[in-house]
């Protein structure tokens, strides 16, 4: 008998007026909670315990429908059909060349204009968890192919997993993640800065000032990318360039689980290891975020109240021939997964 209680009800409607539901997935013993939402596969929240005290949300985002309804930074959505940023917004596939919308400054962002986070996915409810399908449309924001993708959540005990997979009718490039921004103090506190942080790569993509990789993969030796002990956010963040992280680590391209990343806030105790099938993950330290968005609780989101680790391909890989493959073949599968695993530490 599976250890997780799902629940559904109806959390709005769209603009279109398309109901939006809203799946809760809840351990047996209480401690970890996930709310799901079937518009843009949101994580709505996501309830993690700490040494003392019930659970508390760890993730930010809105109370209710209006919020994911006007424009906001993907807050907890799947994006894609391309998760991260395509260098002005064009690609080749077998000769043919592609346009696609444009807006992050010249280039393509987590799918275009009306990319997957704003999407309303069929959803089916499971024993552990909640399965959404969505089709995409050839020529859907400029990509060819028909692509049809699966995104399902599982709870099991403490641990979140969140599968995604996608077969196409044109050869097309794919990468699909959440978009959660965590902070393990509880959503609303006002920074991360004692986040303790590890990211298990040797490697990481030095990036232009539109956050395009340059197409160097950089050692992360002494340099402060270097996060494979762990590091206090208060103290590397002033070592940066930049406002602060917004770059891929590299990881292992065997597709093979492996565990790239864990997060912990002292204070609560609440721990986060993150395991993928992923070659990068993308380390976000919440930069353009600037305390003009109300969310829930009433809290405002000021800039490094939250970080995302956002398990993917490489960003821009499709025009960057050293990067991992991006492109998915009629025929193919994508099929990637990605575990968050909640612990409590002494």
């Amino acid at each position: 008998m599976p250890n997780t209680r799902v629940s559904r009800e109806i959390f709005g409607e769209t603009a279109e007026g398309l109901a939006v539901e809203r799946f809760t997935l809840r351990a047996a013993d209480g401690g970890v909670a996930a709310k799901v939402l079937s518009l843009g596969g949101i994580l709505q929240a996501l309830e993690a315990p700490g040494k003392a005290g019930p659970p508390v949300d760890v993730v930010l985002g809105f109370p209710s429908i209006h919020g994911y309804l006007e424009k906001h930074p993907y807050f907890g959505a799947v994006v894609g059909r391309v998760a991260n940023r395509i260098a002005g917004g064009r690609f080749a596939v077998d000769g043919k060349d592609y346009t696609l919308a444009i807006n992050n400054g010249p280039n393509s962002l987590h799918g275009g204009i009306v990319g997957f986070d704003k999407a309303v996915w069929l959803a089916e409810q499971l024993e552990d968890g909640v399965r959404l399908t969505h089709t995409s449309p050839d020529g859907d924001e400029g990509y060819p192919g028909a692509l049809s993708a699966t995104v399902t959540y599982r709870l099991v005990d403490n641990k979140l997993s969140i599968n995604y997979r996608a077969t196409t009718t044109r050869t097309t490039p794919v990468n699909l993640t959440n978009h959660a921004y965590f902070n393990l103090a509880g959503q609303g506190s006002p920074d991360i800065y004692d986040h303790e942080v590890t990211i298990m790569a040797e490697e990481y993509l030095p990036v232009d000032d539109t956050v395009i990789p340059t197409g160097e993969v950089a050692a992360v030796k002494d340099t402060p990318f270097d996060l494979r002990s762990p590091v206090i956010l208060r103290d590397r963040l002033p070592q940066l360039p930049g406002d602060g992280f917004d770059h891929n680590f590299c990881l292992s391209q065997s597709g093979e689980r492996q565990t790239c990343a864990r997060a912990c806030h002292a204070g609560r105790g609440c721990v986060m290891t993150v395991e993928t099938t992923q070659p990068g993950v993308q380390f976000y330290t919440a930069n353009f975020l600037d305390g003009s968005l109300q969310g829930k609780d009433g809290c405002t989101y000021p800039r490094h109240s939250a970080f995302c680790l956002e398990t993917q391909n490489w960003p821009d890989a499709v025009n960057k021939p050293n990067f991992p493959n991006a492109l998915l073949r009629p025929g193919e599968e994508y099929n990637h997964t990605t575990w968050f695993t909640f612990t409590v530490s002494p």
